[in-house]
């Protein structure tokens, strides 16, 4: 019999997503007979403990008796308990320094870690991630900024709605000039997320040439792909291959949409070795058009030149100064107005959980208790039994701390 776990979340800000819905629990339980599950008693979870225990779910205030622990978040040191196995965004793999000590602990309680981000198909894809409402979400807050900024309309924040449905009714409100240009990049989950909301909204797509060349009777948007928003630095032509194994041999081509369009949602992944989307130069062009930046994928300071911090879900967006290179008051002329929350899915908690929670069950649940040929759970554990696992050995300087 295996027991998973369903933790409380411990970290400041609270979070109110979970992994599991009341009702994909019953599922498992349905389903699964050598799987039990227990939820960890929470205040703080948009489910509440109640909707669990009426689906036959036990709710108990210690998960020490579970073999596999899941949370969202990272588990705050002093709550994690030792020799266990544990599945949550660690945000480690990348040597992030503040969470140094974090892995360090984990290493010193004999913790297995699966990190989510790393859980992936044997051709590298990831088979589990919040991406698809940071998009939806971060589109939304798009819109809303504009609204805000141009005083045409006003959207509830989405944080405030109930649910999805009840965000995706306030797009009713939106009204957008004609000729009102949308510039996206970046598709996978964050960039079709961002599409659901486009699609709401009933606007008009048109490809690159069309956006930059022509003036349209309606506000319209266009998706680029990386070759259309980037060039071999040497004028060669260019090759997909070669732009994800080496993007600095690269430059970005973004002004020229940035001369016309209206606002920029940007979906992407971006490579710190590949150009700068925009840069604090390009911003202060004179045929510089773009009023707000919605900026889904948030890398701070570098790609995408405005975003300076990330924003919050209580104050989403800040303002650019462009000529100061600062922040500056969102409201003013001349300021470019940004979205840079950096944990959408919050703001839809509910949502956002029933969608991880189906992609739990679709790709990682059987893996997990056993049934696993493509080694998805060995692949994706960072730790066990007390060493770094062969696949994240290059963490170990940052875990002695000679890694800053």
């Amino acid at each position: 019999m295996v027991k998973i776990g369903i933790i409380k979340e411990g970290k400041n800000p609270p979070d109110k997503r979970v992994v599991l819905s009341p009702s994909q629990c019953e599922y498992i339980l349905n389903n699964y007979p050598d799987v039990e599950v227990f939820v960890q008693a929470s205040n703080i979870r948009k489910f509440r403990d109640e909707e669990y225990q009426k689906l036959g779910v036990a709710v108990v205030e210690s998960v020490e008796d579970c073999d596999i622990l899941i949370g969202v978040k990272e588990v705050p040191i002093e709550q994690l308990i030792p020799h266990k196995k544990y599945l949550f965004f660690s945000h480690t793999f990348k040597e992030q320094p503040y969470n140094r000590d974090l892995l360090k602990a984990i290493l010193d309680k004999n913790i297995q870690l699966i990190d989510w981000e790393v859980i992936k198909d044997t051709k590298g894809r990831r088979l589990i991630a919040f991406g698809r409402y940071a998009g939806i979400v971060g589109c939304y807050n798009g819109f809303l900024a504009y609204g805000k900024k141009s005083g045409a309309y006003n959207l509830k924040p989405a944080h405030q709605c109930d649910d999805r449905a009840d965000m995706e009714a306030q797009l009713v409100n939106v009204r957008l000039p004609k000729n009102f240009k949308i510039v996206i990049t970046g598709h996978g989950r964050v960039g079709g997320g961002a599409m659901e909301i486009i699609e709401k909204l009933n606007l008009k797509e048109v490809d690159s040439p069309e956006f930059i060349a022509q003036d349209f009777n309606e506000p319209v948007f266009t998706q680029l792909a990386v070759d259309e928003y980037n060039a071999k630095a040497d004028g060669s032509s260019f090759s997909k291959a070669d732009f994800y194994n080496d993007p600095s041999n690269f430059v970005s081509t973004f002004n020229q949409y940035a001369s016309i369009a209206d606002m920029y949602i940007a979906c992407h992944y971006w490579d710190s070795e590949a150009p700068f989307i925009f840069t604090r130069e390009d911003a202060k062009a004179k045929d510089w058009k773009i009023q707000i930046v919605a900026d889904i994928s948030c890398d701070i300071d570098c790609a995408i030149a405005s975003t300076l911090r990330p924003s919050t879900i209580a104050e989403p967006h800040y303002g650019y100064n462009p000529i100061t290179e600062s922040e500056d008051d969102f409201m003013k002329e001349g300021v470019i107005g940004v979205m840079a929350v950096d944990n959408l899915p919050c703001e839809l908690p509910l949502d956002a959980s029933v969608d991880f929670g189906e992609m739990f069950l679709e790709h990682v649940l059987e893996p997990l208790t056993g049934n696993d040929p493509d080694d998805i759970i060995g692949r994706a554990s960072e730790t066990l039994n007390g060493e770094l696992t062969e696949h994240f050995a290059y963490l170990g300087n940052y875990v002695n701390g000679t890694v800053v």
